[in-house]
């Protein structure tokens, strides 16, 4: 007659496999992303613009390198204004404004100019007096 012996069972710590390992650093990276927004939320928004904001982008022709402004307050012929955007920024003096092809040395607030820039713009940047 044989006579088996009793296996033990031997306990092994279980290694967490991959796929929960890759959930956990997910979620650690998805909280410190929430720590974030909320640090920068709570902090007060700087203001793009040093001067007043006199109006926006709201097209632009490449090839006269010419663009069209959308004013929020009156502006001449002379004045310095700063265009701000994402990869935007510089000063320029106003050198010749349009109004449906006619050349204008003042232009009101509500108006929608053409300006000749001396660099690249894109819509939705800001422009200020400086």
């Amino acid at each position: 007659m044989v006579v088996r012996a009793k296996k033990k069972t031997v306990i092994k710590k279980r290694k967490p496999a991959p796929k929960r390992a890759a959930k956990r650093v997910v979620k650690r990276a998805a909280k410190r992303v929430v720590k974030r927004v909320a640090k920068r939320a709570a902090k007060p928004v700087k203001k793009v613009l040093a001067g007043k904001k006199i109006g926006l982008i709201t097209h632009y022709f490449p090839k006269v390198r010419a663009a069209v402004i959308k004013l929020k307050a009156p502006l001449s012929a002379g004045d310095t204004i700063r265009i701000k955007g994402h990869t935007t920024d510089f000063s320029q003096i106003v050198s010749s404004m349009q109004i449906d092809h006619v050349s204008i040395t003042k232009a009101k607030k509500g108006d929608c100019i053409g300006l000749l820039v001396e660099s690249r713009v894109r819509r939705h940047d800001a422009v200020s007096k400086a």
